[in-house]
């Protein structure tokens, strides 16, 4: 992946992550790595721990951000949260899957769609 598209990438989880601050989320951990994937953002919602995948485009050549989400990065995702909730010892809690797609035709205006359990 060229720096271009990671740049924009990592902007368009630094948006994520302010955005669910101030919807009142707190912000656990980012870039959570488990083999050759990754969870963007682990957040709190009250009692329920968010798993935040985001997805950033910077035009809709190939469709909304969110429709870059297969079947198989769901799996993926989902195993990723399995070894967070092990590796930290989380029990008896909430868990969901959000998405926040971004669309940056306008870089001034950023279009943000967060997605709430999406999966």
């Amino acid at each position: 992946m060229d720096s271009s598209k990671q740049d924009m990438g990592k902007y368009g989880e630094e948006l994520a992550a302010s955005l669910l601050e101030e919807k009142g989320f707190e912000i656990v951990q980012k870039n959570f790595r488990y083999g050759k994937g990754e969870i963007d953002i682990v957040a709190r919602d009250g009692d329920t721990l968010v798993f935040v995948e985001v997805k950033t485009r910077t035009n809709l050549n190939y469709g909304e951000p969110e429709l870059a989400i297969t079947n198989n990065k769901i799996k993926q995702l989902r195993k990723i949260g399995q070894m967070y909730i092990y590796e930290k010892n989380i029990e008896d809690t909430f868990v969901r899957f959000d998405v926040v797609a971004i669309l940056m035709e306008d870089i001034t205006k950023p279009k943000i769609n967060h997605i709430v359990n999406a999966f």
